[in-house]
């Protein structure tokens, strides 16, 4: 870990050494890397010479997003012409796997994140740049399918996912200059979601958009149901670009530029494992929103529940309070009227007995007309099967008929033959008269069939009838 920590004795620039000359650059600790050609070359800045220059200073936000910019248009240059290079040597189809390929999505997001605007959200502040790729297909209706599919894949979960797979689609459909030429044009629609000073609102945005029309020549294919496009850390890897500017210093250059990388690599490494420790948290805090959603409801459910309870003793005390009013009563008057009492739970016994018979018998006509509304289900079916049957019946007689007309216009026509066609002729009309009354005698079961289901629906309703 110590070999990766940037280094104690490595002296490292004032601000009032920074000059128009460190301009278009991207710093690393003691290093600044600069296009030189089709390379990025990295150079000490203690073995540039620089004067002072009162402006702009590094402390200027209009300086920083201009030197942001330089950088990513000239990283965009040599992802782009790297993947093209490397591809037509390649010679076949690309996939999610290929590492120039995945360089150029990195540098592309953060393209397309360099002065977004945050929303603030109850967890804090998001960037986010699905938001803007949205409003392609208003622009762009054939880039309207591509947004459907982004939204139909179960796999994605945040819009960074979404974003990333938009990208993929877009390059895929050999789109992705057209549509970022679309988006770009519309800066009235952009400042909803970039600052002034993004690089999709300068002329920077525009040159990539134009390099992008040489991807046009790659065939790529991704599948992404599988892909976790949510997670991925988007870090550039400038190891695949670096060219060491200053080849008089031979191994030691050589040595500046591994102790270069390797802090470079701890970096990317620390924010991997913040990245995994911000995705856990997120799940967490999902989890417990989601817990916290099912517990709430739970809460009302017995809320309620109890309320019901509470309502049911109520009325059960009334009624008991009742009952001992009642039986208080018929205590005091049970001398007196002791044979109407007799009489009377003679009377509720049998009425409570004709009650259970009543309740039998309707519970036996419930299931007679469950029966019966199964056996009319069942009788429907068959007259669907039955119509079918003879809808076929009549397709295959009229091609036998068909093909009886053809036979005799070749009878007519032709002299060889002519006894064994009429015999096959005789044979289709037989088979045709058969076939005929087939269909009456389906026609007359069907009619059949009808009047018991008709039978079936008046018996159960004299039944229902009864009943009430």
């Amino acid at each position: 870990m110590s070999a990766l920590t940037p280094q104690s004795d490595m002296p490292t620039p004032t601000t009032d050494k920074i000059t128009q000359a460190a301009m278009e650059t991207i710093y690393l600790c003691k290093f600044r890397v600069s296009m030189d050609g089709e390379w990025l070359c990295l150079r000490e800045l203690d073995d540039i010479s620089l004067t002072p220059d009162p402006e702009p200073t590094h402390e200027d936000p209009n300086y920083l997003m201009a030197n942001e910019r330089m950088n990513l248009m000239n990283m965009a240059k040599l992802s782009i012409k790297g993947l093209i290079e490397s591809a037509l040597n390649l010679g076949r189809t690309l996939d999610s796997d290929y590492a120039p390929l995945q360089q150029f999505f990195v540098v592309m997001e953060h393209c397309l994140k360099h002065g977004l605007k945050a929303k603030k959200t109850f967890l804090g502040q998001n960037k986010s740049f699905w938001g803007p790729l949205e409003l392609v297909e208003k622009l762009v209706p054939e880039a309207a399918e591509i947004t459907a599919s982004v939204k139909d894949l179960p796999g994605l979960k945040t819009p960074v996912g979404r974003g990333r797979a938009w990208l993929r689609l877009a390059l895929m459909q050999k789109k992705l200059s057209e549509y970022m030429k679309a988006l770009i044009n519309r800066k009235d629609l952009l400042s909803e979601f970039y600052e002034p000073n993004a690089l999709m609102m300068e002329e920077e945005g525009a040159i990539i958009a134009g390099l992008l029309v040489g991807l046009n020549v790659i065939d790529a294919n991704f599948c992404m149901k599988g892909e976790d496009l949510d997670s991925q850390v988007g870090v550039i890897d400038f190891s695949m670009y670096l060219k060491d500017g200053n080849s008089t210093k031979g191994s030691e250059g050589d040595g500046q530029i591994t102790a270069i990388l390797d802090q470079k690599n701890y970096v990317e490494e620390l924010n991997r494992h913040l990245s995994a420790t911000v995705n856990n948290l997120q799940a967490k805090v999902d989890a417990l929103e989601k817990s916290n959603t099912k517990l709430t409801e739970e809460l009302a459910v017995a809320n309620n529940r109890i309320i019901t309870l509470q309502e049911e003793m109520e009325r059960v005390k009334e009624e008991s309070s009742y009952i001992l009013e009642s039986s208080r009563k018929v205590t005091k008057d049970r001398a007196a009227d002791g044979h109407a009492l007799t009489e009377a739970r003679k009377q509720l016994k049998e009425e409570t007995q004709l009650r259970l018979d009543v309740e039998k018998e309707l519970e036996a006509q419930i299931g007679m007309r469950q029966e019966m509304e199964l056996a009319m289900k069942m009788l429907e079916k068959d007259v669907c099967e039955k119509q079918d049957a003879l809808v076929a019946l009549r397709q295959q007689l009229d091609d036998l008929r068909a093909l009886k007309h053809e036979l005799s216009f070749k009878l007519q026509s032709s002299d060889m033959g002519v006894k064994q066609k009429s015999e096959l002729n005789s044979r289709l009309e037989e088979k045709t008269n058969q076939m005929a009354a087939t269909i009456k005698q389906l026609e007359q079961s069907e009619k059949d069939l009808v009047k018991q289901a008709k039978t079936l629906n008046s018996a159960a309703n004299k039944l229902i009838q009864k009943h009430h």
